[in-house]
């Protein structure tokens, strides 16, 4: 691989680790401290204009007006040009270097987060949505490179685990900063923080330059049509996913051919991929058994965060808290993420891995079965515990989960790196969509079953029940003098109340699949670690052999 542009004669502890990298020489404290700034603002950058609005989701709905399932387009159109643009980030930054894409893409979204502050209208809003994702997949790398210059090289590992896990803080600082930015009941706000956070981020990454790296010709004319199928095939997925359960999945006939249509498109270009000399994405290393193990534990403790990102926060909203309410369930969460990645920091190194992994899933599990048994009478800083224990889990996992696929991609080879980035960053993606599309729906589903079972108990003769209806109609007496009105006002409010508490329920039993997921996986994991070690090799060998010598004896 010719290089592009002269190589500096750099000494042996400056050359870049990859291709695409940026060097690492000698700064002075004040400037490194300056890297570490840069690497907070921008890595917080990438998603904190997303999880803004997935904060404030229910408000913004209301003020422009649209129905649930139009609202959720604003979340999807983020992650339909995030997962696209991922594909190609890794080759873009090695031939013409991360920080040419990263102006790009903050420019960019800094320009339409502006251009919103003066048009406001739903197009605008989602125009928004997806440069926020477009500027996100070169943030979280951005956030990484720049991490990596706050110290010197013998620290990279330490350093990587901190630079992956910032990206985790944006959506506790989302929660922390909602009540002050919607103080006045103004949507504009919004915009203008996050239009003013990218303008910043902007600014900081001209003003303070990454070193220079290498810069490699990587680009091929199959990249593109690879991208031409795969980026509207991963879209229309997240479509689905995005839209399944408020449509309902069996309902809507459109979202079967959205379906059909993504696999379509997903397979063609995996084919192609397939028959490539130098492909895009190593479709053969990627369908063998480690990998697919790595696939499949990425996603699954991945999935297992939807605990707090979905059930929590949702079953809140149902109870009816908002920002107000949650910000000090959120400072403490955002305690958690820093104990966690610190923790994961800390204690990095080739034998901290696994641990790691396995700490990580027993605190989410633990935070799922603490959660469990919860009542309608719950107000947020009663989930502190658990929660707590859910973010150090989610914000010690990510490094480690790097750091082992990119050792299994770096003994393959380099092309090998491109196709670890975008699998690692599907997962990703994909394991929090799907997470919350199969929680919402099993949530939905109890629902129904524990309101119909529920209502189906609201007898008008039962004593408890008469005594209840009285009550409500006392409630409303001062307003409404119709007595068929009254009844009838007194019997909606039990059902409502009927209908909170079965999801309640619901919310329950999302608690308890979580945990048991959480130890299905971790038992899979534990047997996994256990089959590897060399001494239990040599016993299963020995058994093995001995079970042959029998055989050929009889």
């Amino acid at each position: 691989m010719k290089p592009l542009k002269p190589i500096p004669d750099w000494e042996e502890h400056e050359k870049p680790t990859l291709p695409g990298s940026a060097s690492m020489p000698w700064h002075p404290p004040y400037r490194r401290a300056a890297y570490a700034a840069v690497a907070v603002l921008v890595a917080i950058t990438g998603g904190l204009g997303n999880a803004l609005i997935s904060a404030n989701l229910p408000w913004i709905t209301g003020q422009m007006g649209l129905q649930a399932s139009e609202a959720n387009w604003l979340v999807a159109a983020y992650l339909m040009v995030n997962v696209s643009a991922n594909l190609l980030v890794f080759k873009f930054r090695q031939e013409y270097g991360i920080r040419l894409f990263a102006e790009i893409g903050l420019g960019t979204y800094a320009a339409l987060a502006v251009l919103h502050l003066f048009v406001g209208n739903t197009t605008t809003t989602l125009l928004v949505r997806a440069g926020s994702g477009f500027a996100g997949a070169a943030c979280t790398t951005l956030g990484t490179l720049y991490m990596l210059q706050a110290l010197p090289r013998k620290y990279v590992g330490n350093l990587l685990v901190i630079g992956v896990g910032l990206s985790q803080l944006a959506v506790p600082l989302a929660w922390l900063l909602s009540p002050s930015l919607l103080d006045h009941g103004e949507w504009q706000n919004l915009y203008l923080f996050e239009a003013g956070l990218a303008l910043c981020s902007f600014a900081a990454v001209v003003v303070l330059k990454l070193p220079p790296g290498i810069q490699i010709k990587v680009f091929e004319r199959k990249d593109f049509l690879t991208f031409a199928l795969l980026a509207p095939g991963l879209a229309l997925l997240v479509v689905v996913l995005s839209q399944g359960y408020l449509h309902w999945w069996f309902d809507s006939p459109w979202l079967g051919w959205a379906l059909a249509t993504a696999v379509v498109l997903i397979t063609a270009g995996l084919c192609i991929e397939h028959q490539r000399r130098s492909p895009l994405l190593q479709v053969r290393w990627l369908m063998g058994p480690v990998m697919l193990r790595f696939i499949v534990g990425a996603f699954l403790i991945r999935f297992l965060t939807n605990e707090q990102s979905y059930g929590m926060i949702t079953m809140m909203r149902t109870l009816g808290m908002g920002p107000d309410q949650m910000a000090p369930l959120f400072g403490v969460i955002l305690i958690g993420v820093l104990v966690g990645i610190a923790a994961g920091a800390l204690t990095f190194g080739p034998k901290a891995l696994i641990p790691q992994l396995l700490t990580s899933i027993i605190l989410l599990g633990t935070a799922a079965f603490l959660d469990q048994h919860r009542t309608s009478l719950d107000r947020p800083m009663d989930f502190a515990l658990s929660q707590f224990f859910a973010a150090v889990g989610s914000g010690m996992f990510m490094g480690p989960l790097m750091l082992m696929g990119i050792r299994q991609a770096m003994a393959r080879g380099l092309d090998h790196i491109v196709s670890f980035i975008v699998i690692l960053s599907l997962t990703q993606s994909f394991g929090s969509l799907a997470g919350s599309a199969l929680l919402s729906s099993y949530q939905l589903h109890r629902e129904h079953i524990y309101s119909t079972a529920l209502v189906s108990q609201l007898n008008p003769a039962d004593p408890q029940v008469a005594r209840r209806l009285q009550l409500q109609q006392q409630a409303y007496a001062r307003v409404i003098t119709d007595p068929v009105q009254l009844k009838a006002q007194a019997s909606a409010a039990l059902a409502a109340t009927a209908k909170r508490e079965a999801n309640v329920r619901a919310f329950n039993d999302v608690f308890a699949l979580s945990g048991w997921v959480a130890i299905c996986f971790l038992s899979w994991l534990l047997l996994e670690v256990t089959l590897r070690n060399p001494r239990v090799k040599q016993v299963i060998r020995r058994d093995r052999a001995g079970t042959q010598n029998q055989r050929a004896q009889t």
